[in-house]
C-alpha cells in the first residue's frame, strides 16, 4: 500500500510539472503579449505635429472627397495629430481624401476582360481545392490513428481572401476604397494556421542545390507557405535581422538578408503611392511550435526543427548549402515575428508572365551589365518589343522609383498577369531586400528614369504631393505603419531616408525636363511612349 501511494504521488507530481511547463511556455507568453502596451516608434512626434490645411485650390475638392475617403480601407487611426484649430486629425486620412486619390481611374472597367477572374469558374476551382484538401487531411489523420474530432474546412464565399482574388482588375490588385484589404490583413493576423509547408521553389531545390553558384536561388530566405482556417494562404518570412541593423557595406545585394519588416513596409508604401501592386502584407507574432511544427505534414520540414542551447525552438532551410544550425531562425522560446503576404490567385486560374528586368544587375562578383556602362541604353530598350509599343516601359520606371525609395537592388524579374496583355500592371513581388541601408541612396536603381527621362503624369503628381509638408512621405508612412501589430516596423532613420530619396527623384525629373522639355518627359496618356532619343538626366547623389 505505501508503494502504491508513493506511485500515485509521483504521478501527480509529474502531471503537475507538465501542466506548469505548458502554462509557462505556451499560455503565459500569449497572455503577456496581449497585456503588453503597444509601443510608439521612437522619435515619433505624432501627437506634437500639426498638419497644415490643404492648398486653397484643392480644398473644395478634398472636402467633397472626404466622404468617400471615410470608407477607404487604408484609413489611419484617428487622433494621431492635431491641426491648428485643436481638432484631432490625420495626415494619412487627409492624403487619401485628396482629389488625386479620388479621381476615376482610366481606362474605365467595361467588362469581364478587365477583371482577372471569372467568379463562377474561380469558385468551382476553390471548391475542388477544399474538397481535395479535406480528403487528403482525412487520410493523413487515419494513417496517424488520430481520433480527436476534426471539422472539415469549409469554403466561405465571403472569406476575405476569396473577395481579394475576385477584386483584382487591370487597375491594380485591389481598388482604392475596398474594405476587403483591411479584413484580409485582420484575418491573416488572427486566424489559426491549419498547415505549413515549403514554397514550390524551395521544394524544387531540395537536394538539388548547386553549391558552386555564387547566387543562391533560394534557401537563405527561409520562407514558408501557411494556410489558415478559412483556407486562405500566405507567404511567411521570419525575422532575420533586428530593426536597427544595417546591411554591412561589404555585402553584395544578392547575398543580403531578406527582412520581414521590409515586406510589410513595402506594402504600405505601395499603397501610399497609389500603385496597389504589392499583395497585402501584415506582421504577425507566430508560435512556431503550435502554428508551424504541429500543423505541417512535411516530414522534411519537421526534421529541421530543434531546440537551441538557450531552450529556444529553431528551424532552418533544408538545402545542402543551408542545412546548418547557424543559419536557423529561433523563437523566444516559441514566439517568432514575421511577415505574411497574401497569395495571389493560382496560376491555373490566372497565369502570370515572369519577365527579366531590362535593367537586371550582374549577379556575379565583378561583372557589369550594358546599362551600367552605356548611358544611352534606354534607346536600345525602346526598340525592343514590348517596350516599343505599350506602356510597359512606364511601368518599369514606376517600379524603379518604388525600388529606389525602399533601396531594393534585387529586382531581377517582374511578373504580370497574362490576361491584361502588354499594358497590364507589373506586380511588385519580393521586396524583402529593401530597407537594408538608410545611410546610403543607391542611385543606380533610378537608371530607368534617368536614362529614359520619362515618367507618368499620375506618378509625378503623387510624388510632388508627398513632398509637401502637409502630406510628407515619412509622416504618412509612420502613421500607416502604426496599424501593424509589429510596430515600429521601420526605424526613424529609414523613414527620414524616404523624404531624402523622394527629393532625389524629383530633382532627377527636373533635370530631364530641363534637358528635353516637359512635353517629352511627362507622359499624360496611359500608352504614350514617345521619349527622348538620347541623353540622360543628371543624378543627384
Amino acid at each position: 500500500m505505501p508503494a502504491l501511494r508513493r506511485d500515485r504521488l509521483l504521478t501527480l507530481l509529474l502531471l503537475g510539472a507538465l501542466l506548469s511547463a505548458d502554462l509557462y511556455f505556451h499560455l503565459w507568453p500569449q497572455v503577456r503579449r496581449q497585456l503588453r502596451p503597444r509601443e510608439r516608434p521612437r522619435g515619433c512626434a505624432c501627437a506634437r505635429r500639426a498638419p497644415s490645411p490643404a492648398g486653397r485650390s484643392a480644398a473644395a475638392a478634398a472636402a467633397a472627397a472626404a466622404a468617400s475617403a471615410a470608407h477607404n480601407f487604408s484609413r489611419a487611426r484617428p487622433g494621431t495629430e492635431h491641426d491648428r484649430g485643436g481638432r484631432r486629425g490625420s495626415k494619412l486620412q487627409a492624403l487619401f481624401a485628396h482629389p488625386l486619390y479620388n479621381v476615376p481611374e482610366g481606362p474605365p472597367l467595361l467588362g469581364p476582360e478587365d477583371v482577372l477572374l471569372a467568379s463562377q469558374e474561380a469558385l468551382r476551382y476553390y471548391r475542388r481545392k477544399v474538397a481535395r484538401w479535406n480528403r487528403r487531411h482525412k487520410i493523413y489523420r487515419e494513417q496517424l490513428n488520430l481520433t480527436a474530432p476534426d471539422n472539415p474546412v469549409q469554403l466561405r464565399l465571403e472569406a476575405s481572401w476569396v473577395q481579394f482574388h475576385l477584386g483584382i482588375t487591370r487597375h491594380g490588385l485591389y481598388p482604392r476604397s475596398s474594405p476587403v484589404v483591411s479584413k484580409l490583413l485582420h484575418d491573416m493576423r488572427r486566424f489559426p494556421t491549419i498547415s505549413a509547408d515549403y514554397s514550390q521553389d524551395e521544394k524544387a531545390l531540395l537536394g538539388a542545390c548547386d553549391c558552386t553558384q555564387i547566387v543562391k536561388p533560394s534557401g537563405v530566405h527561409l520562407k514558408l507557405v501557411l494556410r489558415f482556417s478559412d483556407f486562405g494562404k500566405a507567404m511567411f518570412k521570419p525575422m532575420r535581422q533586428q530593426r536597427d541593423e544595417e546591411t554591412p557595406v561589404d555585402f553584395f545585394y544578392f547575398i543580403d538578408f531578406q527582412r520581414h519588416n521590409a515586406e510589410i513596409a513595402a506594402f504600405h508604401l505601395d499603397r501610399i503611392l497609389d500603385f496597389r501592386r504589392v499583395p497585402p502584407t501584415v506582421g504577425r507574432l507566430l508560435n512556431i511550435t503550435k502554428e508551424i511544427l504541429e500543423v505541417t505534414k512535411n516530414e522534411i520540414l519537421q526534421s529541421v526543427f530543434f531546440v537551441s542551447p538557450a531552450s529556444n525552438v529553431c528551424f532552418f532551410a533544408k538545402c545542402p548549402y543551408m542545412c546548418k544550425t547557424e543559419y536557423a531562425v529561433c523563437g523566444n522560446p516559441h514566439l517568432l515575428e514575421g511577415s505574411l503576404s497574401a497569395f495571389l490567385p493560382s496560376l491555373n486560374l490566372a497565369p502570370r508572365l515572369s519577365v527579366p528586368n531590362p535593367w537586371i544587375r550582374s549577379y556575379s562578383l565583378a561583372g557589369q551589365e550594358e546599362w551600367e556602362v552605356n548611358p544611352l541604353y534606354c534607346n536600345t530598350v525602346k526598340q525592343v518589343y514590348p517596350y516599343n509599343s505599350s506602356s510597359r516601359l512606364l511601368h518599369i520606371i514606376d517600379m524603379a522609383i518604388f525600388d529606389f525609395l525602399i533601396g531594393n537592388m534585387d529586382r531581377h524579374h517582374y511578373e504580370m498577369f497574362t490576361k491584361f496583355g502588354d499594358d497590364g500592371f507589373l506586380i511588385h513581388l519580393d521586396n524583402a531586400r529593401g530597407f537594408g541601408r538608410h545611410s546610403q541612396d543607391e542611385i543606380s536603381i533610378l537608371s530607368p528614369l534617368s536614362q529614359c527621362c520619362r515618367i507618368k503624369q499620375k506618378t509625378l503628381l503623387h510624388l510632388q504631393l508627398l513632398a509637401q509638408p502637409d502630406y510628407r512621405l515619412s509622416d504618412v508612412m509612420r502613421e500607416s505603419l502604426l496599424e501593424d501589430q509589429l510596430t515600429p516596423v521601420l526605424t526613424e532613420p529609414h523613414l527620414l531616408a524616404l523624404d531624402r530619396r523622394l527629393q532625389i527623384i524629383l530633382k532627377t525629373v527636373e533635370g530631364c525636363i530641363e534637358a528635353h522639355g516637359e512635353q517629352r518627359v511627362i507622359a499624360s496618356g496611359p500608352g504614350e511612349q514617345s521619349a527622348p532619343d538620347s541623353g540622360q538626366a543628371h543624378l543627384t547623389s
